[in-house]
This record gives C-alpha cells, sequence and structure tokens, in this order.
C-alpha cells in the first residue's frame, strides 16, 4: 500500500513510521524542513512542502497513492485547506484529523468520511487500522491479538454465522454485529451511527449493510480479510 501523510507532529511522524515498518510505502510531507530531516531516514521518502499550495501539491504522486492522510494539529487552518485541497484533488482515500468537535463538523461538512482523533486514538490503532483491508475500527489487546470491525462482505449476505465456519476456517470469533444508521450533524453534513446488536449467536443472520466484530490472532483475521479482498476482486 501507498499512503502520504502531511503533517509530521507527534501524531503523524508516528503513524507515518508504523506504516512504514508494516511494509508500506510511505510519503511524509511537512512545511517544517526540520521535521522533515528527522524523519526522513525511518520512513520511504520525506519532502519538504506546503500542503495547503496548489502548485507545490502538484509535485505529489496523489493519483498512485492508496491513502493520504493529513495529519495538521496546531494550525487547524491549514489541517482544513489541505484536506479540501486532497479534496479537490480526488484522492482515492482520504483521512483527516480532528482536534474538536467543531473542526471535525467542518471536515464533515466538506465530505471527508474518515476522521482521526489522535487524543483518544493512537497512531498504533490506526496503523492497525489502515494496514488491513476492509477494516472500519480496531483495537489491540495486545502484540498479537485484536477486536476488528469490518463491514459484512456480500458473500456473507443472508447466512447464519454457523454456516460460514470461520472459528474452524479461520481461528476468528464473531463477538457482535452493529446496524449503521445515517444521521445529520449541526452543520447538515451525513454521518454514519453504528448501533450494537448484542451478543452474537450460532443462529445470528448477517447483512452486507452492517458491521461486525471480530476476534482473533491478527495473522488470522489478516488472512480473513485477505480472503474477502480476493473474493471481492474475483482472485
Amino acid at each position: 500500500m501507498k499512503y502520504i501523510v502531511i503533517g509530521l507532529g507527534i501524531f503523524g511522524s508516528s503513524i507515518a513510521e508504523k506504516l512504514t515498518g508494516m511494509g508500506n510505502e510511505v510519503i511524509g510531507v511537512d512545511v517544517n524542513l526540520g521535521k522533515v530531516e528527522g524523519i526522513k531516514e525511518k520512513i520511504t521518502h520525506a519532502v519538504g512542502l506546503d500542503a495547503t499550495d496548489v502548485e507545490a501539491v502538484k509535485n505529489l504522486p496523489l493519483k498512485d497513492t492508496d491513502v493520504v492522510i493529513v495529519g495538521i494539529g496546531e494550525d487547524r487552518g491549514a489541517n482544513i485547506m489541505a484536506a479540501a485541497l486532497m479534496k479537490q484533488m480526488h484522492v482515492k482515500r482520504l483521512i483527516a484529523r480532528a482536534v474538536d468537535p467543531l473542526q471535525r463538523m467542518v471536515l464533515e461538512a466538506m465530505g471527508v468520511k474518515e476522521i482521526i482523533h489522535p487524543e483518544k486514538e493512537t497512531a498504533d490503532r490506526w496503523a492497525q487500522k489502515l494496514n488491513m483491508e476492509g477494516v472500519v475500527d480496531s483495537f489491540e489487546l495486545d502484540s498479537e491479538y485484536s477486536i476488528v470491525e469490518t463491514r459484512i462482505p456480500p458473500e456473507y449476505d443472508g447466512k447464519a454465522i454457523k454456516d460460514l465456519q470461520l472459528k474452524k476456517e479461520f481461528n476468528v470469533i464473531i463477538l457482535t454485529t452493529m446496524k449503521v444508521s445515517h444521521t445529520k450533524n449541526e452543520l447538515g453534513a451525513e454521518t454514519e451511527k453504528p448501533t450494537v446488536q448484542g451478543i452474537a449467536r450460532a443462529d445470528t443472520i448477517l447483512s452486507q449493510d452492517e458491521i461486525m466484530v471480530l476476534y482473533g490472532y491478527n495473522k488470522d483475521i489478516e488472512r480473513l480479510l485477505e480472503e474477502h479482498r480476493k473474493f471481492k476482486e474475483g482472485i
């Protein structure tokens, strides 16, 4: 996977390093050349440029990048401007940082669907989430086991958990499912609100419009999600 991380403060540099360590190609971007120098040996590439400057941003390989993360924290105006510019450039997947509820509402109003709250969510958690295909959210219990939220794939639609044999085939357990409803924030932007459906049973019927919460060994969950990806791509 190819990532661009804009803003190399504590959070941005941490997630850039962790994603690089997971075998991904990561370009770190910051207007502060000192931060660029400090990380250039730890990630794939580090570039000094102003991510709010249209002409400067055109030098980035945005079309070849899978995910752009706007991690600017101190300068809220620069954060919003950079996110707006990435939307304008039609990047494949955009994740932006928000430091307060108002900033989150503005980003949502701009159409940013994925928003990071680093004061509540660690770089470890986001690196884990980004490194696994189809993950909505994740919580690492320790270095080997995680609880992962992922959208139920079409091939599971209408099937009971007992029929999938996930415990036998992948050693992964479905803890619960969550229905997703759509609401609007104070600025009128549509947001998703998941609602937990209680402990999953063997006869629980899955729906592709919902989210399932998985528990298991990280490598087993990754193997299961890789199977979903292959099915989706017809491999």
